[in-house]
């Protein structure tokens, strides 16, 4: 085992070796701003631009919607649009059978007669 004198010894005789490893001075405060800089170009170009891209998408498909459209819900139903008000419309999922659902929760229009087909 080591004793405490000799880890104290062996520790200062390491110290100079990493005090002159140790880079003199660090990276200028232009390359630091230039790196901060990419990562919000990066950020920006990956994950903020075609987020807005598909909430704007999303938001004119909601406003588009009218009575009679054929549609898909985030729960995976699929039906046409019998009633509409401002927040939320009734889905008729078969003959007879409506459901009422938030606005926001359609996440696909269909074209006309696909309901026909299924």
């Amino acid at each position: 085992m080591f004793s405490v004198r000799s880890l104290m010894v062996l520790l200062l005789a390491l110290m100079p070796a990493v005090a002159v490893a140790a880079p003199q001075g660090g990276p200028g405060m232009i390359s630091q701003v230039v790196l901060f800089g990419g990562f919000i170009l990066i950020f920006y170009f990956l994950i903020w631009r075609p987020q807005s891209k598909r909430a704007k998408e999303h938001k004119a498909l909601v406003e588009g919607l009218d009575k009679g459209d054929e549609v898909v819900t985030g729960g995976g139903l699929a039906g046409r649009i019998s009633r509409l008000t401002d927040d939320y419309m009734v889905v008729e999922i078969a003959d007879g059978v409506e459901v009422k659902v938030q606005r926001q929760a359609v996440t696909q229009a269909l074209p006309k007669g696909t309901l026909k087909d299924i």
